[in-house]
C-alpha cells in the first residue's frame, strides 16, 4: 500500500494589531512633543508681534518657515501654541480621569463589598448627580467657582466618579461570592485585606479599559469648556481656546482655528483606537461582536 500524505492543517494566522501599533506610535509622539515643548517650539507661545499677525502657513502663498503654521490674530506663533496646547489637553485628560478613578473606585469597592445601606446611599447619591448631564453640571460649578486649570480638573473629576463607582460595584458583587474570596475570609483575612489584595486587582482591568476611553472624553470636555471661555484661561494655550479665538476668522484666515482643532481631532481618534485595542485585550467580553 502506498501511504497517503495528508497535509497538516494550517493554523489561521493571527492578525497583527496594526491599529494598536499606529495609535501607540502616534500618541507616543504627541506625548513626547508635549513633554519637550520648550525645546521643540520655535517661539514663545505667548509672545505677540502685531506686525506678523495672521501670517499664513508655509504651505500657502505668503507663508514662511519662520512661522511654519502661521500666526494668530495678535501675531503669536501657531506651531508653538499647538505644541504647548498639547500639554494642557493631555494633562487635563489624564488628571481628571485619575481623580475620577481614585474617588469612584474607592467608593465602588466599599459600596460593593459591604452592600446594604452603604451601597444604597452611594448609588442614590450618584443618581442625584446623574440627574443633570455631566457637562451641564460642570458648566454650572465652574461658572460659580471660576475657570482655570485646577478648577477644570477637579470639577471634571468630581462630576464623573459615579461612572467608575457603578462599574466597580457591579464587578465587586460578582467577585465577592467567588471561592478564593470566601477562602481568604475563612482564613481570617480582614475585610480591608480582602478588598485591597483580592478584590481590587480583579476589577482593575475593566476600570483601565474604561479609563483609556475616558481620557479622550475629558480632553474633549476641556476643549468645549475652553471654547466657551470657562476652561483654561488665556494666555495659556489650549486647543479648545485657540479654536474659539479663531472662529471669527474662518472665512478669511481658516488656519487660526482649524489647525488646533485638527490636532485635537487626531489625538482623540488615536485615543479611541487605543482604548478599543486595550478593551479587546484586557476584557474580551466587552468586544463588539
Amino acid at each position: 500500500m502506498t501511504a497517503v500524505m495528508v497535509p497538516a492543517e494550517r493554523l489561521p494566522r493571527r492578525r497583527r494589531p496594526i491599529g494598536l501599533y499606529l495609535s501607540v506610535a502616534g500618541l507616543t509622539a504627541i506625548v513626547l512633543v508635549a513633554v519637550f515643548a520648550p525645546a521643540l517650539a520655535p517661539h514663545s507661545p505667548t509672545a505677540q508681534s502685531l506686525e506678523n499677525r495672521l501670517l499664513p502657513p508655509v504651505f500657502l502663498d505668503g507663508g514662511s518657515w519662520t512661522h511654519p503654521l502661521g500666526t494668530d490674530e495678535v501675531g503669536r506663533d501657531l506651531l508653538s501654541r499647538i505644541v504647548y496646547g498639547a500639554r494642557v489637553s493631555i494633562l487635563v485628560g489624564v488628571l481628571a480621569v485619575a481623580v475620577r478613578m481614585v474617588v469612584g473606585v474607592t467608593i465602588g469597592l466599599v459600596a460593593g463589598y459591604y452592600g446594604g445601606p452603604v451601597r444604597t446611599f452611594f448609588l442614590r447619591l450618584g443618581d442625584i448627580q446623574m440627574a443633570l448631564p455631566s457637562l451641564i453640571l460642570a458648566l454650572g460649578i465652574i461658572a460659580a467657582i471660576g475657570p482655570g486649570f485646577t478648577n477644570v480638573v477637579l470639577v471634571l473629576g468630581i462630576t464623573g466618579w459615579i461612572l467608575y463607582a457603578r462599574l466597580v460595584v457591579s464587578q465587586v458583587v460578582l467577585i465577592r461570592g467567588l471561592d478564593y474570596v470566601n477562602s481568604a475570609q475563612l482564613l481570617g483575612a480582614s475585610n480591608r485585606r480582602v478588598i485591597w489584595r483580592h478584590v481590587l486587582p480583579n476589577v482593575m482591568p475593566t476600570v483601565i479599559v474604561y479609563a483609556s476611553l475616558d481620557v479622550g472624553m475629558m480632553m474633549y470636555t476641556e476643549a468645549s469648556l475652553s471654547f466657551i471661555g470657562l476652561g483654561v484661561q488665556p494666555p495659556t494655550p489650549s486647543w479648545g481656546g485657540m479654536t474659539s479665538s479663531g472662529q471669527a476668522l474662518l472665512a478669511t484666515h481658516w488656519w487660526v482655528s482649524t489647525l488646533p482643532g485638527a490636532a485635537l481631532l487626531v489625538t482623540l481618534i488615536l485615543i479611541n483606537i487605543l482604548g478599543e485595542q486595550v478593551r479587546d485585550r484586557l476584557d474580551p467580553k466587552l468586544k463588539v461582536r
